[in-house]
């Protein structure tokens, strides 16, 4: 909870104490039945502000984490990448050496070398400009299958970035939801002070709409894109 709302809170129990201990003059039962409404409308906002704070906090480290584990399986499978083709060319080497070692005729070896050389251009040209269709996260799967191969890396690495999005996505509806909480709050606070009962529905406006957000990043984080 911010330090301002804190300052407000700080500011309307003094007020209700100041009243308690008669400081304030005899205040009609209206005013003291609204000040305790006002004081559990608080409350309730205040709890919900912790349930949100709470799973903010939550899905801000299960993104954190989620983006770790990403990028270290696809450093992993550049590794396995780069390991894959350095064994291919070795490998294309000793069939040709082999082809001598059979002895193969000259223009049979420089037939196979030209067609060797014009397959690695190929492949290099592919390496400077691969376009391909962006993958659609819904078809993701979630839970691939592991290894350590190239292919399982990747879909192992697709999932965790895809499981790191939906926990931002949370993450971004728990804040709103906690910036309406507060302001909800402070605008509650307030009615204790200045005595306008509109406040009193602004704040519990702000809190239904709070609660509307922390759903929706509870239940379906990927309804409404905030950012």
């Amino acid at each position: 909870m911010s330090h301002g709302v804190h300052a407000v809170q700080h500011e309307v129990e003094h007020e209700l104490e100041h009243e308690e201990h008669g400081h304030g003059g005899h205040k009609p039962k209206g005013i003291e039945s609204l000040n305790k409404k006002v004081a559990l409308l608080i409350a309730v906002i205040a709890l919900f502000l912790a349930f949100s704070e709470t799973l903010g906090k939550s899905a801000q480290t299960a993104a954190l984490s989620f983006n770790v584990e990403a990028s270290n399986l696809w450093a992993f499978y550049q590794a396995k990448n780069i390991r894959q083709t350095s064994l291919q060319a070795a490998n294309e080497v000793l069939k040709l050496e082999r082809m001598k070692a059979d002895a193969g005729t000259p223009d049979a070896i420089k037939t196979a070398l030209n067609q060797r050389i014009d397959t690695w251009e190929k492949t290099i040209a592919r390496y400077e400009s691969e376009p391909r269709e962006r993958e659609v996260r819904k078809d993701v799967n979630l839970n691939p299958p592991y290894g350590e191969g190239r292919r399982e890396l990747m879909a192992l690495a697709a999932a965790a970035e895809v499981k790191r999005d939906t926990a931002l996505e949370r993450y971004h509806h728990y804040e709103v939801a906690s910036a309406a909480f507060q302001i909800g709050i402070v605008l509650a606070s307030a009615t204790v002070i200045t005595g306008m009962i509109v406040l009193t529905y602004l704040a519990g406006g702000l809190g239904i709409l709070g609660i509307v957000f922390m759903s929706i990043g509870f239940f379906a984080p990927h309804a409404v894109h905030l950012f």
